[in-house]
């Protein structure tokens, strides 16, 4: 059954445990299978490859449902999109081997795809039509604002439960925030906390949709959407700051500088003509071109989201693992990721892509490891290159790891 009982202990927020107090000390919570399930059944969206482009056409046909301004929408509690979810690990051990790593603990890949997946649920949770058995809206993952990890290890053998909330709401875009718990001697206690965005668009994932606003109803509730305000000015000033766009500041241009006298070989060229091109490694450090690792992906069928193109949290998936085996080369022992920052989805990855991912470590400090990975698509017609997406992925290894140096100001 892809529902099971289950007993509701600790909660990793105030917020939780207001939207379930008065409800009783245990209930009948979802799985992972039954949330993918859900989502097909409000998109409409078929389970065959084959039937894809009809499952499609019929989209079309409610755009007539789409609201013609925000203020059309009801608006709506955070409560009202409030949902928990089970990954039965313990009491379901046929579930377990999908989720486990050769280190016998919970593979992190798979937890991005199931956050992915709970987060466009909460989103749809919150935008529901009453009456309307399929949603009009294409709801997708716009960022990975931050996830943060409270908790080392994932034990593959003990219930994990997800909850999570819509938080934030502009005019076209959600704010979703989820905690993961992890059952430990009969009670839940907190090991990830996770921010994601999500952009509505109309049925054919085409243009912007209207969402329906939210309205804080506590004073703790009116700090959370404060702070999902923050975010996302804050989105605002990053992407303005770009350096794409603006100079480094000062006192960027000083470290920049700092770094490049450090490695210059003063001993080269003889007599007063150091030349920019003498360059030295400092010890026990390594040339950042030497610290890459690259992937490549063919994005088949089975990869695909409920809209017929690749599903993101496969692309997190795959990237997080790249990263981790860029991380491990690079330190020569087992890393722990501890945050995810900033992903953003450029572009969606249509099926039959070739999928190219470059894994950079780009920082490192004692313990900890600072990984980049670039993703891709390269159109085998074309052989036109396309960014979609960039990661950021905090490590912290066993052992201390040697200093990466850039070797050019790029």
């Amino acid at each position: 059954s892809a529902y099971r009982l289950c007993t509701m202990r600790k909660l990793p927020s105030l917020l939780a445990r207001t939207f379930t107090s008065g409800t009783s000390g245990s209930s009948v919570l979802p799985d992972m299978s039954e949330v993918r399930s859900r989502l097909r059944d409000i998109v409409g969206a078929s389970t065959n490859w084959r039937d894809h482009v009809q499952a499609m056409q019929e989209r079309k046909a409610l755009h007539t449902l789409l609201a013609k301004r925000q203020e059309d929408l009801p608006p709506r509690r955070m409560k009202d999109s409030y949902l928990e979810v089970i990954l039965p690990l313990g009491s379901q051990p046929e579930i377990r081997e999908k989720y486990l790593n050769v280190h016998n603990s919970v593979r992190f890949g798979r937890i991005l795809e199931d956050l992915d997946s709970l987060g466009v649920l909460i989103c749809y949770t919150h935008t529901k039509q009453e009456m309307q058995p399929r949603s009009p809206l294409s709801i997708v993952t716009a960022l990975v604002d931050k996830i943060n990890l409270r908790k080392k290890i994932i034990y593959p053998d003990c219930d994990i439960k997800f909850t999570g909330n819509v938080s934030w709401v502009g005019r076209t875009s959600m704010e979703v925030k989820m905690h993961m718990l992890q059952l430990h001697d009969g009670d839940y206690s907190p090991v990830l906390d996770a921010t994601f965005v999500m952009v509505a668009r109309d049925p054919e994932n085409k243009r912007p949709a209207f969402v329906n606003p939210v309205v804080p109803e506590t004073p703790e509730e009116e700090e959370i959407f404060k702070q999902g305000e923050l975010n996302k000015l804050k989105r605002v000033d990053f992407s303005t700051a770009s350096l794409l766009k603006m100079a480094p500041t000062a006192e960027e241009r000083n470290i920049i500088h700092d770094i490049f006298l450090h490695t210059l070989d003063t001993r080269q060229e003889g007599e007063g003509t150091v030349s920019f091109r003498s360059r030295k490694l400092p010890p026990n450090s390594v040339w950042m071109e030497d610290a890459k690792l690259k992937g490549l992906q063919i994005c088949h069928p089975q990869e695909r989201n409920i809209f017929n193109r690749i599903f993101g949290g496969f692309l997190m998936r795959k990237a997080f693992e790249l990263g981790w085996a860029t991380a491990c080369s690079y330190g020569g022992s087992r890393p722990f990721i501890i945050s995810v920052d900033d992903i953003m989805f450029q572009r969606p990855v249509e099926v039959g892509s070739l999928l190219l991912l470059s894994g950079q470590v780009c920082y490192t400090e004692k313990n900890y490891i600072q990984v980049r990975v670039h993703s891709e698509v390269c159109d085998a017609d074309t052989r036109e290159h396309q960014t979609t997406n960039i990661f950021h992925f905090t490590f912290i290894s066993e052992n201390e790891v040697p200093g990466v140096v850039p070797k050019t100001y790029g």
